[in-house]
């Protein structure tokens, strides 16, 4: 595959070629969103508060199906819109990818509909594009979220959102709920693929990144080749005690602020346009309900003045699931009340009928409704949709071009991650290769969940063009040098984690006749509640085809194609390379193959931490008493921080020196700022990339502070002997932690600077509050 960064071509096509919309400035659209909302009934106002799936308006036996290929029923539709006078509708058509055509038909029909409506407010159509445009046939599909903040490379998850808002609106959509802020903290957690991982400062980086990319720098996401963001799921959806997705999490105040919030504060202030709300519950409380985080924190703190909405059938959740309400009704009252602008219903307008009674017996003031309302109309006019509510397909040659593609391929590259070379990487050109392993060729394995359908199952229909890891390594080294069995299977009818066909005996009667045994293991696709598991090690099956095949005595690359970090304590020292290929997308295949190969040199590094053992799943940024050094006298409190590989490793075709760490200032005043610089050398044979990170550690601290925490990171470039000084600022905010008021604060004293192996010392002369 030929690579070439897309902005080779016109670069009007992507930022204004396709007739700019000049968005009015904010006043303006204020003040025309205020006189709209005086003209509306209570009815409708409410209407626009009412987000109901695809299906719901679609021809078929009931709300949840429809026949295919997906057609509207007039009736319905006539119901939803006119009669109840719906603002939004969501997903696609029976979990699968429509063509881009299709979008356009669906989406036209839909705003004929609303046109028919007394004030022709045109509907927000919003889709779930995660890693690109995955409802879309022949869109380009990126590597997952995790995988992307494994880059570390800023202007590559831009790029990626960016073309992605251009094929969504290529499929008249203007609307996508990501990017997913959840902070990535607990490996067993389903979804901790689509989140930029455990760190607050990375996943606050990408996530602003992604804003850039979808809305555009000016935030005008009223151009054709832009859309509004959604942030999610607000807040702390990530940490369930139990690791199970949609279960309750435990999470002191400071440490939603420490660690929870600042990647949502980050995105907010760049210009979100909306905002998702954790389906979950924290200390107790259902955050659907919650007006101390709905309203005091998210819009009155925050200032966030965008959409708040819910995420799938989660009002309904606080009365069938957490039991907060009596009946149905009280459940809508609950949660407008707390905050929420938008309910994702997603199949009845039961929530319509209940929200005008509660209004009109004084359960839910007009005031309320009329800040929701104001809310979802500023986007509407924000995006355009009442001047140009459809887009047309023809007008986006882009949409799934070589140069997109090459996109996802520079990004799968940059993203996977060597781990574990002993001088047997890069494959010496002519070996014999033995590929095996359930995720050896599999498009669904190397996409993971969100794609083409919900969990991910249906991607065998839609990717055939792509190259699997087997066929991109055959392509690679040639078809007479690569020999493929899988020694088990995926059941891709049964749950994600359910095998078959297990034949270990021909994976190792074939190993005897090759030089290097290219192992893909991992996990098959998931998503969310049907990803929950029980056990992070990796399969029994799996462990078990290494060490077979580590009886014949051929060198084993361990590729790990999967979405969290299963567990290989057990097998990894049978592998003389272990590569983490995350779930990098149509691309993936190609990218690792180069890789292996030496076409391509590594750069990726974790974004996570990779644990070595189920019952040590923490974070990087632990407290010190998780490493507690053998004491004196009866009591050994020993204790050990044993990763199987620590957040930010990652290894290189080539070396990279450090020398030179310099603090332009040992000390630090309270409104001054201090520069810190470090050089960086290539000393291997072959350019590469390096991510140079800065950590700092707070040495005493009136709460126990982090080990070390990451401030600062840049990713560049070096030839071979070529040296950079790569340049931080560092200011108080920079060292600040959040009491346990959730208060911010810099406490005077002395850090460690790191970079690298290098540190240096730094003193904070006094106090600073925030």
């Amino acid at each position: 595959m030929k690579k070439s960064l897309f902005f080779t071509l016109p670069l009007s096509i992507l930022t204004c070629g396709l007739g700019c919309y000049a968005q009015p400035n904010r006043i303006s659209i204020e003040k025309e969103a205020t006189e709209l909302l005086k003209k509306m009934t209570l009815e409708e106002k409410v209407g626009q508060m009412c987000q109901l799936s695809l299906n719901t308006i679609g021809k078929g036996a009931d709300v949840f199906t429809s026949y295919e290929p997906f057609m509207i029923d007039n009736e319905r539709i006539k119901k939803a819109v006119v009669d109840y006078k719906i603002g939004s509708i969501l997903n696609t058509s029976n979990n699968r990818a429509l063509s881009k055509e299709h979008w356009s038909q669906i989406i036209t029909r839909i705003q004929e509909e609303s046109a028919k409506t007394r004030l022709k407010i045109p509907i927000l159509f919003g889709i779930d594009a995660i890693h690109g445009v995955n409802y879309t046939q022949g869109s380009t599909l990126f590597p997952q979220q995790l995988a992307m903040a494994a880059t570390w490379n800023r202007s590559l998850v831009e790029r990626g959102a960016s073309i992605t808002s251009y094929e969504m609106r290529a499929s008249s959509i203007p609307w996508t709920f990501s990017p997913v802020l959840d902070l990535g903290i607990d490996p067993r957690w389903p979804r901790i693929w689509e989140t930029f991982g455990e760190d607050p400062y990375l996943a606050a980086e990408m996530g602003v990144q992604m804003i850039k990319g979808y809305q555009g720098a000016d935030n005008n996401v009223g151009a054709t080749n832009k859309g509004a963001a959604c942030l999610k799921h607000f807040l702390g959806y990530s940490a369930p005690v139990s690791g199970k997705d949609r279960t309750p999490a435990l999470i002191p105040n400071n440490y939603l602020c420490e660690y929870h919030l600042p990647s949502f504060k980050a995105a907010i202030e760049a210009g979100a346009k909306s905002i998702m709300i954790n389906s979950g519950i924290i200390n107790g409380e259902s955050i659907h309900a919650s007006h101390r985080i709905l309203t005091d924190l998210l819009k009155k703190e925050l200032k966030f003045d965008g959409v708040v909405v819910t995420d799938w059938a989660d009002i309904e959740n606080l009365y069938k699931r957490d039991k907060i309400a009596a009946t149905p009704k009280e459940a809508v009252k609950l949660a407008i009340n707390a905050g929420i602008d938008m309910s994702m219903v997603p199949y009845s307008t039961d929530f319509c009928d209940y929200l005008v009674q509660l209004v009109k017996e004084g359960e839910v003031s007009t005031s309320r409704i009329d800040d929701a309302v104001h809310r979802i109309l500023v986007m509407k006019l924000e995006l355009g949709l009442f001047e140009k509510p459809t887009t047309d397909y023809k007008d986006y040659p882009l949409f799934g071009s070589k140069e997109f593609e090459n996109s996802a391929y520079n990004a799968a590259c940059e993203a996977i991650t060597l781990l574990k070379n002993d001088n047997i990487l890069p494959i010496k050109k002519g070996a014999k290769l033995l590929v095996t392993g359930p995720n050896a060729n599999s498009m669904r394995t190397l996409n993971g969940g969100w794609s083409y359908s919900w969990q991910g199952e249906k991607t065998e229909e839609y990717a055939q063009m792509y190259n699997t890891i087997l066929e991109a390594m055959t392509n690679e080294f040639g078809k007479e040098n690569v020999l493929y069995t899988p020694g088990l299977e995926y059941n891709m009818k049964g749950q994600y984690y359910e095998e078959q066909n297990t034949d270990i005996t021909a994976a190792v009667e074939k190993a005897k006749q090759v030089d290097y045994i290219v192992a893909c293991l991992g996990e098959n696709s998931y998503t969310e509640k049907p990803g929950d598991l029980q056990d992070l090690y990796l399969s029994e099956n799996q462990q078990q085809l290494i060490k077979e095949l580590s009886k014949v005595g051929k060198p084993i690359i361990l590729v790990l194609n999967e979405g969290r970090p299963r567990i290989i304590s057990k097998i990894e020292r049978y592998c003389k390379g272990v590569v983490m290929a995350y779930l990098p997308g149509n691309y993936g295949g190609d990218a690792l193959a180069a890789i292996l190969s030496g076409k391509e040199n590594p750069s990726g590094k974790l974004p996570i931490t990779y644990p070595a053992y189920p019952n040590s799943l923490i974070a990087y940024h632990h407290k010190p008493a998780e490493e507690q050094k053998k004491s004196e006298g009866a009591y050994d409190y020993n204790g050990e921080f044993t990763p199987q590989y620590p957040f930010g490793y990652g290894l290189s075709y080539t070396n990279f020196t450090y020398s030179n760490l310099l603090l332009s200032s040992k000390e630090l005043q309270k409104n001054g700022s201090i520069t810190v610089t470090v050089d960086v050398k290539n000393t291997g044979n072959r350019s590469g990339k390096e991510v140079v990170m800065l950590f700092s550690s707070d040495l005493v601290a009136s709460l126990t502070p982090d080990v070390k925490r990451l401030r600062k990171f840049e990713k560049i470039e070096l030839n071979p002997g070529e040296q950079k000084t790569v340049n931080f600022t560092i200011t108080p905010n920079d060292l600040k932690f959040f009491d346990l008021e959730g208060k911010a604060k810099a406490e005077k004293g002395n850090f460690t600077i790191e970079i690298g192996n290098l540190s240096q010392q730094l003193s904070l002369v006094e106090d600073v509050t925030y």
